[in-house]
């Protein structure tokens, strides 16, 4: 997790939208005290869908055959919950 003061995240918008977009959060702070936090919108970024298509191509290799529905459902729906 980043942390920037607060005149850093205003000079620095676009590239702490791009680190959000990315999976990471990011803390703001006023003179050393958090006061806002930058997270990503959850199940809507880049980083989240390549970790879920980690873990359906770890279990593809672990099974050693081809999926059922039921299962590549349930592994897409994975952290969800």
């Amino acid at each position: 997790m980043r942390v920037v003061g607060a005149f850093e995240a205003k000079t620095h918008l676009s590239e702490l939208l791009a680190a959000a977009e990315a999976g990471e959060t990011v803390t703001i702070t006023r003179q050393g005290t958090p006061v806002a936090r930058l997270v990503p919108v959850a199940g809507s970024t880049r980083a989240e869908a390549l970790r879920r298509l980690t873990r359906l191509r770890a279990r593809l290799a672990q099974h050693g055959r081809a999926l059922s529905r039921e299962e590549i459902l349930s592994a897409r729906d994975e952290g969800q919950r």
